[in-house]
């Protein structure tokens, strides 16, 4: 076999070198971790290799960039194992696996992928986030993202009352095109020698409940997980689950045993949120850890309450609250003396309820709205959104009481996202 040298960054591989280290002492986990990876490949698949790059070579430029969605920053010998890792180094699997992606990536393409993340949801962002708190914040060790999400803390009714399915998978697009990217090129850009275009992942499983874990729930994440799977493959660095409930840990015993050895490498479970933070701390610097896990770094809460008061919006802070109504059902909060409140409701209720907006005195701060979706429940359309209070922002009172009072009498109640947007004065 001829020897090419094939460029990433500050270092040229040559096909000799693809499997310099493959005969290394190793132990089993870490033959498992490296296994597939530039360095460690065995002579067949330093062919299988050579054969998927020549290949990818003879594509159009829309093929190509599916393989280098992270663009050619990535670096070839990076990108191409990690698509040959994902089909256990099968060429005609991996070929088809390509295909496939294209095929899958189709209309977001059209969109850019959806460069605007308001766009995507039909809602803002930070609304769909207080219902299912995600975020990145900061790097690992090794210079790959961290992503936090908390499904314990994921409302799949207020979910459905401010956006779509298709809206959830459009956003999902632009985090991994637009978000997820920019933030592996700025790093590498920062640190040349980068070529793990990974993630980090910590799944905090607090407040998660079996009722949570409904059809609804599952088909979300199973969508989400299809696309990354396929799209963006081998892009699991390391996954940290936290808080994890005893069904939860029995579960995952069931599941491993289906895993292949180096994927349930990657995963670790702890219920305990001590030992987490002892891990969490091995894999992320304290600097770069968000202190609610154990690091100086600021806290997620923090982080997603900052977010919520920036960007096009223009309030200070933001509540949003599901209220279920089958009579009645209220909501207090709170005013600070500098500050005043514009409040939407986002529902899919179909019989509707009256809402009303009063003081600690029962008088009404605006007059009462209707409130009642006017299309379809399908999980394709918008819900319908109603501002209680379009003659101008609420003021001058310490605390707020909104009252809600079905249309009709229900035997179930309807659920209604209040969302409160606050501005300083």
């Amino acid at each position: 076999m001829t020897v090419e040298n094939i460029t990433n960054g500050m270092k040229e591989w040559s096909l000799e070198d693809m499997s310099a280290e493959a005969k290394t002492a190793m132990s089993k986990k870490e033959k498992a971790i490296l296994w597939g990876r530039p360095g460690y490949l065995t002579t067949e698949e330093v062919k299988v290799y050579s054969q998927f790059r020549e290949w990818l070579l003879k594509q159009d430029q829309t093929v190509k960039n599916t393989v280098y969605s992270f663009t050619e920053a990535e670096g070839e010998v990076w990108t191409l194992t990690r698509w040959l890792r994902a089909r256990k180094y099968v060429l005609a699997n991996t070929i088809a696996m390509v295909n496939e992606a294209t095929a899958e990536r189709a209309d977001p393409r059209k969109a850019d992928y959806y460069p605007d993340a308001y766009v995507a949801l039909g809602v803002d962002p930070s609304i769909y986030v207080s219902q299912y708190p995600q975020l990145y914040a900061g790097f690992s060790k090794d210079g790959c993202p961290v992503f936090y999400s908390k499904p314990g803390r994921l409302n799949i009714d207020a979910v459905e009352a401010i956006t779509t399915i298709p809206g959830i998978l459009n956003y999902h697009w632009h985090i991994m095109q637009h978000d997820y990217t920019d933030r592996m090129l700025k790093y590498k850009e920062e640190h040349p020698d980068f070529t793990r275009f990974e993630c980090v992942s910590v799944l905090d499983l607090d407040k998660l409940t079996l009722g949570q874990l409904g059809s609804r729930t599952l088909d979300i994440i199973k969508k989400q997980a299809f696309i990354d799977s396929l799209c963006f493959p081998e892009t699991m660095n390391k996954m940290v689950i936290v808080n994890a409930p005893r069904f939860f840990s029995a579960t995952w015993g069931v599941i491993k045993g289906f895993l292949d050895a180096r994927t349930s490498a990657k995963v670790e479970i702890f219920s305990s949120m001590t030992a987490a933070k002892a891990k969490l701390r091995e894999i992320i610097s304290d600097d770069n850890l968000p202190s609610d896990y154990g690091g100086t770094a600021e806290s997620t809460t923090s982080i997603l309450a900052r977010e919520a008061a920036s960007g096009k919006s223009g309030r200070d802070r933001l509540l949003s609250e599901v209220i279920y109504v089958r009579s009645t059902q209220s909501l207090k909060f709170t005013l600070e003396d500098n500050e005043e409140v514009d409040i939407y409701v986002y529902t899919k209720a179909i019989d509707g309820a009256n809402f009303r907006i009063m003081n600690s005195s029962k008088k009404e701060l605006a007059p009462s709205m209707k409130v009642k979706h006017t299309g379809s429940t399908s999980d394709k359309e918008q819900a319908s959104v109603i501002h209680l209070n379009p003659a101008g922002r609420v003021s001058g009172v310490k605390e707020i009481k909104i009252k809600a009072e079905s249309l009709k009498t229900r035997m179930s109640s309807e659920a209604y996202l209040v969302v409160v947007n606050f501005y300083k004065k």
